[in-house]
């Protein structure tokens, strides 16, 4: 069979209706060439096909006559020189980095390394065995589908609720789930699962990575998976474990009906998207992808030795930002998932890696300057995990604008106060006033920070009021794997404290983390499962826990009905009060005719917080006013909305506090909302001007300003 000349691009395995333009980048190989399979079960390559045509350093052809569903790899050569960083080797079939659809999952086996595995030394021996019956295989797609009328929901960032979730764990012991669709894109979808997320009333879904990942052989060996999916090797492909069907195209269908679903259900699909490293690990990893294809250009070598990696994840390698070849891959990518797949952003794993031009985190790198200037993606959201391993990683209040970033420090206030650490509340109010001091400077808004308590990486929120130290041993490590990012979590009871007690407190506690949470400054992200109460027994890294440990349990008692009705309703009074979801930070300053600040925080006395008492480590209480006046928004005749005035107390102390509340008009008069002591809102007209309160260990309470009734 011999190849027409084709094109240099696109990129990838192309289907135009009468054959297949296959087109693959590699700067250093001498040959490359096509391998096409009959079918998975093939343990050898049906044809193979040189690519003899060379444009700018991409190799190409054209297969007349081809289809989609055509299995393919390649085979690259080249020199095999670990010292200079070129592993090369034509014995091994290498999966396409632009690959829509997976046709084959690999198959562990000696033959998938590069090298004979044996020693640490091992990686400099080439191995000449051939991996074409374990290789992972992509397979041609034709892009048609039905999209109908969809269309983004494009929710404004000031009015989203995201909820982090796993397209199988969310669905796969779902008893109104059919059986058949639990654990997949559609099982996400069906209408048990969407009334679930709409009466949440969370807008967002952010999904956990489901670009095709690889399990690590160590893990498949013992039985366990990579389950959270940050091990990705095909970043065009959608996760064929996902799909009802297990096929290639069908999986690609798939994942298009669920984001239509979605969509029509006014919720917008986030995902979460891993570029900074690959399933191919370090010197000792497998050859799989780009590996093979041209490991020079693809991935950072150290300086001086290019046979080892430069790991900024914690993963063995990562992605090198500084080749023009590297940029376009992940920006084809990320188009990829907006145009063809109506995705509506991107939570990037570890990004500060992605900044990383040399060796320091550069805020203005080439990829953040690309997607600045990009028509499509510079309109949509953008999330940033900003941190990764390296030194000076920790970049937190550092992107630039058109980013919103994951607040690791409200994680680590909120956390903190809520322990009953002292000298937190000066902290804690910027983390609840939307954390000026990290992102007014750059000229962002509030909505830059995602506030967030729990997430997948961690302990579910149960597990964070239930647990002091990680249990993490069914993972095989001893328990040395995850952080104790629990913050040596105690009770907080004066005096021994019944099994009852602190059953009670803990309740209590997860209700102070959710209320806290939706009543702060920012963009909420509800990790999911924590509605329902899940519990992982205190694994705080359940990455390879593909079972029930990690799966969402929804047979609930008494007490987590009663707390997912709790998140429910914070939820919504979130929605209900747009002093709640400002466009603009407070400025804590009064409003013009109003005779109030818009912000105001006050002691236990009601008076205004002073330097000392911010500042001094017995204070564990504060209140906030939060002036309905000062909503940033006008009507559509220009008129000021104004909403109600909100007081909210905190108390994180081990006794209670008598509160005196603020003063207001006559005509006025504070309604409780919620207090937390309570299992649920119960909202109560009880407190009149110059009233107290008293709030109980370990508690925190809303009151809404009323106008008094004639």
């Amino acid at each position: 069979m011999r190849l027409w000349p084709g094109r240099p691009y696109p990129l990838g395995a192309t289907w135009d209706g009468i054959g297949i333009n296959f087109a693959i980048f590699s700067e250093h190989a001498t040959l490359i060439e096509l391998c096409l399979f009959d079918s998975p079960d093939s343990t050898r390559e049906s044809d193979r096909i040189p690519l003899t045509e060379q444009t700018d350093m991409v190799w190409h052809g054209y297969l007349p006559d081809a289809k989609p569903g055509q299995l393919y790899g390649y085979r690259v050569d080249g020199p095999y020189d670990p010292a200079a960083g070129h592993r090369f080797n034509r014995h091994k079939v290498l999966f396409d980095p632009y690959g829509k659809a997976v046709g084959r999952g690999i198959r562990w086996c000696d033959e998938m390394f590069g090298y004979r595995p044996g020693g640490p030394d091992a990686d400099l021996l080439f191995d000449d065995r051939d991996n074409a019956a374990g290789a992972p295989l992509a397979a041609v797609i034709d892009p048609a589908f039905t999209w109908g009328d969809d269309h983004p929901p494009r929710i404004p960032w000031h009015d989203t609720v995201i909820y982090e979730t796993h397209v199988k764990g969310f669905t796969q012991l779902h008893p109104e789930v059919p059986h058949q669709l639990r654990g997949t894109y559609l099982g996400l979808v069906c209408d048990a699962a969407l009334e679930h997320l709409k009466s949440l009333g969370i807008t967002t879904v952010e999904l956990m990575p489901i670009h095709h990942h690889a399990y690590e052989r160590h893990l498949a060996e013992r039985g366990l998976s990579n389950y959270w999916g940050y091990n990705t090797l095909a970043y065009f492909a959608p996760d064929l474990r996902y799909s009802v069907s297990k096929q290639a195209l069908e999986s690609v269908r798939e994942f298009k009906m669920m984001v239509r679903a979605l969509h029509a259900a006014g919720l917008e699909v986030i995902l979460d998207v891993v570029y900074n490293h690959t399933a191919e690990s370090n010197q000792l990893g497998p050859t799989l992808s780009l590996r093979g294809i041209d490991n020079v250009s693809y991935y950072r070598l150290q300086p001086g030795n290019p046979r080892f990696y430069e790991d900024f994840t914690g993963c063995g390698n990562t992605l090198n930002m500084q080749s023009p070849r590297v940029l376009q891959l992940i920006m084809d990518s990320l188009r990829y998932w907006v145009l063809h797949m109506h995705v509506d952003g991107f939570r990037f794993d570890l990004a500060s890696a992605l900044a990383r031009e040399l060796h320091a985190v550069d805020r203005l790198g080439a990829f953040f300057d690309i997607i600045h200037q990009d028509p499509v993606l510079s309109q949509v959201k953008l999330i940033a995990e900003p941190w990764d391993l390296g030194e000076g990683g920790y970049q937190v209040g550092n992107f630039p604008p058109g980013w919103t970033e994951w607040n690791g420090r409200y994680r680590d206030s909120v956390r903190r106060f809520w322990r009953g650490d002292g000298g937190q509340v000066s902290e804690l109010a910027s983390r609840l006033a939307g954390s000026s001091d990290l992102y007014e400077q750059g000229g962002r808004r509030p909505h830059a920070s995602i506030n967030f308590v729990t997430a997948h990486d961690g302990f579910t929120l149960q597990d964070l009021v239930s647990y002091e130290q990680k249990h993490n041993e069914a993972n095989g490590e001893h328990n040395r794997d995850g952080e104790n990012n629990n913050l040596s979590w105690n009770c907080g009871t004066e005096g021994p404290a019944t099994d009852f007690e602190i059953v009670r407190l803990r309740a209590r506690q997860k209700r102070n983390f959710i209320a806290t949470l939706m009543l702060s400054q920012g963009v909420p992200m509800l990790a999911g499962g924590d509605d329902l109460s899940r519990t992982q027994l205190g694994n705080n890294n359940a990455y390879c826990q593909d079972n029930e440990l990690s799966w969402y349990h929804w047979a609930l008692d008494h007490d987590q009905q009663d707390f997912l009705a709790f998140v429910r309703q914070l939820i919504r009074f979130r929605h209900e009060h747009r002093v709640l979801r400002r466009r603009r930070f407070f400025q804590g300053r009064p409003i013009r005719g109003a005779g109030v600040k818009d912000l105001a925080w006050f002691d236990p006395t009601g008076k205004e917080m002073t330097d000392e008492t911010w500042h001094a480590p017995s204070t564990r209480s504060l209140g906030v006013q939060l002036a309905g006046d000062a909503v940033d928004e006008v009507d559509e005749r220009g008129r000021r909305i104004v909403d109600d005035t909100l007081l909210v107390l905190l108390n994180a102390d081990k006794q209670p506090v008598m509160f005196s509340l603020p003063p207001h008009r006559p005509d006025q008069y504070w309604e409780k909302f919620l207090d937390t002591m309570e299992r649920l809102p119960h909202p109560e007209p009880l407190l009149r001007n110059g009233g107290r309160y008293a709030l109980q260990p370990h508690a925190l309470a809303i009151f809404t300003l009323r106008p008094r009734r004639s």
